[in-house]
């Protein structure tokens, strides 16, 4: 069964693709969009990551910029590259072939089904194709994201990043009906990669399990620097969502996001009492945070020895 992921390509974006690549569905395609970094970076991260790792599924180029306002980035805290390590790092002489996300989406959404997408960015390609093709739009089944805060943000008090790094591809998303399944900040703080988790990757022996270390020790630092016991992992608790439903808990709701105020924008609303709003999509409500992990964790490892 053929999947899209939809990445700003960041190392959690990374490990995100190896628990689903190792799962039972193929990667049809995966389409780039500025967010950890802005897209030339994005692109550079996407091909390092590919020639490293050796994928073969076909890697296409998104949108650069959001729908409306400026760029924002993660670069802040994760460094110039939109990838922190300790050491080694992606190879940065790779290339990527040109090829347009907007044309590749709408190719695969013109093939038989499911179309299940995994969003692990801003929305803004999958928002791109709900504007230019709401005919095919129609067609995605399930688009799990990787975004929002149910209580509260992160890159600002009140927005995630994801949602403030393009609040209006979000609303775009919503206004279309699209079958939103958001995995939000609360859910994925539930799931943390600790220090010591890092040296079986090390120790895997493979001839990545280096570069995959001290990439995912350049992560879980974000965390410990800042006096946490690990870091959460949130792009690979969304794939875990998208590929093992069983270990995570949806409910439904009128999801909404702000779109105005400098304090407030980006900041996404879940009302879940039917009696007060129509629902609209799901939220991931509650995680098996032990099983989550273990599949995570698993994945890094297993890359690692190849």
């Amino acid at each position: 069964m053929g999947v899209w992921i939809d990445t700003d390509m960041g190392f959690d974006d990374i490990a995100a693709i190896f628990v689903v690549a190792q799962s039972e569905h193929a990667i049809d395609g995966v389409s780039l969009v500025f967010g950890n970094a802005p897209l030339p970076q994005v692109r550079l991260n996407a091909a390092g990551a590919a020639s490293a790792f050796g994928w073969t599924f076909p890697i296409h180029t998104g949108r650069a910029m959001p729908v409306l306002g400026k760029v924002e980035t993660a670069q802040a805290i994760l460094g110039e590259t939109g990838i922190p390590t300790i050491g080694k790092s992606l190879p940065n002489t790779a290339t990527l072939a040109e090829s347009d996300a907007f044309t590749a989406l709408c190719r695969w959404l013109e093939g038989d089904g499911p179309h299940r997408i995994l969003a692990l960015g801003p929305l803004t390609n999958i928002a791109a194709v709900a504007l230019a093709r709401p005919d095919l739009a129609t067609r995605i089944t399930e688009l799990v994201w990787m975004g929002g805060g149910v209580t509260s943000g992160n890159h600002t008090a009140s927005a995630e990043f994801n949602a403030l790094a393009d609040p209006e591809s979000l609303a775009i998303v919503i206004a279309h009906g699209l079958p939103l399944r958001m995995v939000d900040l609360d859910l994925c703080r539930k799931v943390l990669a600790r220090p010591e988790d890092i040296e079986p990757v090390r120790n895997a022996g493979g001839a990545n399990a280096e570069l995959i270390a001290d990439m995912f020790a350049g992560y879980v630092s974000i965390g410990t620097s800042r006096g946490r016991p690990g870091m959460a992992i949130y792009d690979p608790s969304a794939a875990v969502a998208f590929i093992a439903p069983d270990v995570v808990g949806f409910r439904p709701a009128r999801i909404d996001v702000e779109l105005q105020g400098a304090l407030t924008r980006g900041r996404t609303v879940a009302e879940t009492r039917a009696t007060h709003a129509a629902f609209n999509a799901q939220f991931a409500a509650d995680i098996d945070a032990d099983r989550a992990r273990g599949i995570v964790l698993a994945a890094l490892v297993n890359e690692a020895r190849k």
